[in-house]
């Protein structure tokens, strides 16, 4: 892909500050060899509170494709790292030692009213496969890309010789990480010595297994097919153009949500045939701020989440083959499933899937243990578009009725 003709999709209209820098951040990319240096997401990064990662890590099993890996314990936390497919991110799970715990992601979160229930738990950031870690901070310090370093973060996951962290971002308050060793080689990445799970924890893992098994759709859920962060109105811009200088993806595009007074800004990874190896990250902002939003009282959900949570990851999508089971498309058929198992969903499934290429998808009410949402999404007949705005209008609806917070009081 020529990124220097490419036209971006949508109808959202970028400011002429995005559309002058956006082509600067690509030609010094390449100038400062991150292109070459930098390849595809290796991995994300979910931080629960402490006593909650192996209830998590069933949820995982029964919800989607991630398996337990192997467990380590390290001076301040038990990293568990799961693995779908080989080509597909692996998902590491952070869990405190210890329940009072606290480093700068806590005190973020302790600013929120609704984040503040369970302060260390946070959706972290992305891990990007590296030549060197060392070569990704001589290109981008003298961007001012800002490096966690031994000393400045309690957790020395973030500051590691072989795996290193930027700071959390101003914009999204997530972090992007670099690793030039194979994540599969935990011995390399330092994070401590091999923990043994009890039989208790490994019994209740194997039965969220064999629920999965049972109830026929591990073959049918994939790899994560997009990660779509919620920004406050003022950042949309200035956080994908921060993403775009640390990472070697492109903007896609964006549209208005006219219905929810949003936006859904898109960056893809060019070099890739499949999203599933390197996923679409999504950032959500309202159009216009909460204040100024007073004077015609249009609808905000994006807005209200973020200034209920913070600015964090919304959701996390996984793929669902297409195809059919009987007369049932596939994500019907997973969405009757899990329901059955007790996933908890946010309205019904959108969208069409008949002869033509579409999309369907659906929310699950957010998890107890990361605080995310889990979407499916089945994209039918080899559909080429990122979404469909029908679809993005009733996802965000549902989700904004089962975020509310008013004087204290969550509405369920």
């Amino acid at each position: 892909m020529d990124l220097a003709t490419y036209t971006p999709m949508g109808d959202k209209k970028n400011s002429d500050f995005f559309n002058e820098y956006l082509p600067r951040i690509y030609e010094r990319r390449e100038q400062s060899g991150l292109n070459q240096i930098v390849g595809n997401m290796a991995a994300v990064v979910v931080q629960v509170e402490h006593g909650d990662a192996v209830n998590y890590l069933a949820e995982l099993a029964v919800m989607g494709p991630y398996r337990l890996v192997e467990a380590r314990i390290g001076e301040t936390h038990r990293y568990y790292v799961l693995k779908s497919q080989p080509e597909f991110p692996r998902l590491i799970v952070l869990e405190p030692l210890t329940p009072g715990y606290e480093d700068n992601i806590t005190r973020w979160n302790l600013l929120y009213p609704l984040a503040s229930k369970k302060p260390n738990c946070r959706y972290i950031g992305e891990v990007y496969k590296a030549e060197s870690v060392s070569a990704v901070r001589e290109a981008l310090e003298p961007q001012n890309i800002r490096f966690s370093y031994p000393g400045e973060t309690v957790n020395p996951f973030y500051t590691g010789k072989r795996l290193t962290f930027t700071t959390l971002s101003d914009h999204t308050y997530n972090k992007v990480g670099y690793t030039d060793v194979d994540l599969d080689d935990l011995v390399a990445l330092g994070l401590g010595d091999v923990v043994k799970l009890s039989s208790d924890e490994l019994e209740k893992l194997d039965k969220a297994h064999a629920l999965q098994e049972e109830h026929g759709i591990s073959d049918l859920v994939l790899g994560l097919d997009h990660m779509a962060t919620r920004i406050l109105s003022g950042d949309r811009e200035d956080a994908i153009l921060e993403y775009l200088t640390m990472v070697p993806y492109y903007f896609w595009g964006a549209y208005n949500i006219h219905e929810m007074n949003s936006s859904t800004n898109v960056t893809r990874h060019p070099d890739i045939d499949d999203d599933k190896k390197s996923p679409a990250r999504v950032f959500t902002a309202n159009n216009t701020p909460s204040y100024v939003n007073s004077f015609d009282n249009l609808p905000m959900p994006t807005e209200d989440f973020v200034r209920n949570f913070g600015r964090r990851m919304h959701h996390m999508a996984v793929a669902v083959i297409d195809g059919h089971i009987a007369e049932e498309k596939n994500v019907d058929y997973v969405v009757r499933q899990l329901s059955d198992m007790g996933t908890k969903f946010l309205a019904h499934v959108v969208g069409e899937c008949k002869d033509d290429p579409n999309l369907k998808q659906i929310f699950s009410k957010s998890s107890a243990y990361s605080s995310l949402i889990t979407e499916y999404i089945e994209r039918c007949h080899h559909y080429e578009g990122f979404f469909t705005r029908d679809n993005v209008a009733a996802l965000t609806a549902a989700a904004g009725a089962d975020e509310r917070y008013e004087h204290g009081h969550v509405f369920d």
